[in-house]
């Protein structure tokens, strides 16, 4: 990075172009890396805060929920729109889900639903999800050989998954995608804090009623648990059950789909390592994690101190907020071997941050390996000669990202269906 590029550090970290482009953050990552891992950031038009650039402290931070709080700060967000966000609701936080809480809340909520996305249950889902990644390899052939992958494939997948686990109909998928390319393309996007409450709000209607019809209409599907859900002997809240079907609906769609896409760009741009994976099937297990390593669809977590301390070497003060950058950590030169290189059998890519560590790690991270897994094994196998056809494009946005556009061209394997 030149040394004009240092100077304005603070600007582009935070700035939602950096992320349309997948060069501009890795590069700025990898400088503070090597000079300011644990840096103070005073942006214009954001609150400062400490950007934690490196796997380790990422991981100290994470694993120390005690002094490391969720609340109030999740992600960036103006300084203009968090108080907007306070002067329409009271509260500087967006919403009262499973990443905004802290312990007790957050155990007693996370406990609700985790057998369900526990090893059994997946069990449970696989020949669904199976069928429908075949479903999906039979919609990207019938395209003829060309394709958006990432608008026209990748998108509908993950959606359709987890539209399973929720029990909402098929026809309504359509807006649920809607809804969370809103939410989060709005959250450090162009839409801002605007573009987030009305999605939102659009959320919470939709689930109110799918709530009221689980009341009267159990199903075996997270949508009756969260609406006949107690703890302690007690309904829970309208808000924070709104907030559950958000986290799960939105979080669960968009960064899985991301991974999928880059994952799929990364095998077009390496075809060593796209031809090594089509020759050991087996390795799709390693792959996978790897697909997740090198897109790290989240690109940040926040963390607000609650005691004066000390993360790599520098004094931070309660109060401080500390911004977690997982495609940094994810880049770390201290513990991946060789980190910007793709490989498919990297020995060491089960040891990203792409889910979060600690207490918060991703309620849903084994459901989204295994919708990966299944379909680029269903994708490899039914499918040839696939190339870019154009110019892959990014979504800018700070919060979550990845890739926007993908054509590409492909061709038919002739295999048994």
């Amino acid at each position: 990075m030149s040394n004009a590029l240092a100077d304005t550090i603070d600007e582009v970290i935070v700035d939602p172009k950096t992320y349309g482009d997948e060069h501009a953050y890795h590069d700025a990552f990898h400088w503070l890396r090597q000079n300011d891992p644990v840096h103070w950031s005073e942006p214009a038009d954001y609150r400062p805060f400490w950007a934690i650039t490196r796997h380790a402290d990422i991981m100290a931070v994470e694993l120390n929920a005690a002094n490391f709080l969720n609340d109030p700060r999740q992600f960036l967000v103006t300084t203009a729109d968090e108080d907007a966000l306070y002067e329409q609701t009271g509260s500087r936080k967006f919403a009262e889900n499973l990443v905004a809480m802290d312990n007790p809340k957050h155990k007693a909520y996370r406990a609700l639903t985790s057998a369900w996305f526990g090893a059994k249950s997946l069990r449970s889902l696989e020949d669904e999800i199976t069928a429908l990644a075949r479903e999906t390899v039979d919609r990207m052939i019938d395209t003829g050989g060309t394709c958006d992958f990432a608008s026209e494939i990748a998108a509908w997948y993950p959606l359709r998954t987890i539209m399973i686990v929720l029990g909402v109909p098929r026809e309504d998928e359509p807006l649920m995608l809607h809804l969370s390319q809103k939410l989060f393309g709005s959250v450090g996007g162009a839409d801002g804090m605007a573009g987030m409450v009305e999605a939102f709000n659009a959320f919470n209607d939709y689930f109110s009623k799918v709530t009221a019809d689980r009341r009267v209409n159990p199903r075996n599907d997270v949508a009756t648990i969260l609406a006949t859900a107690t703890i302690d002997g007690e309904p829970i809240g309208e808000a924070e059950r709104n907030a559950y079907y958000l986290i799960v609906a939105a979080a669960g769609h968009d960064t899985t789909s991301s991974a999928i896409s880059g994952g799929l760009l990364a095998l077009l741009r390496n075809p060593a390592e796209m031809a090594k994976l089509r020759a050991d099937p087996d390795l799709i297990g390693t792959a996978v994690d790897e697909f997740i390593r090198w897109t790290s669809p989240v690109k940040h977590f926040f963390r607000t101190a609650v005691a004066d301390c000390e993360v790599g070497g520098k004094q931070i003060r309660a109060g401080d907020s500390l911004m977690m950058c997982y495609p940094s950590g994810n880049r770390d030169e201290a513990v991946f071997e060789a980190p910007f290189d793709f490989r498919v059998d990297r020995k060491d890519a089960k040891k990203h941050l792409a889910f979060g560590y600690g207490p918060h790690l991703c309620l849903g991270n084994a459901l989204a390996k295994l919708e990966m897994r299944i379909l680029f094994t269903e994708l490899l196998r039914r499918v040839e000669d696939i190339e870019l056809a154009g110019t892959p494009t990014w979504v800018e946005a700070s919060f979550v990202s990845g890739v926007k556009s993908l054509p590409i061209s492909f061709r038919a394997a002739q295999v048994e269906t």
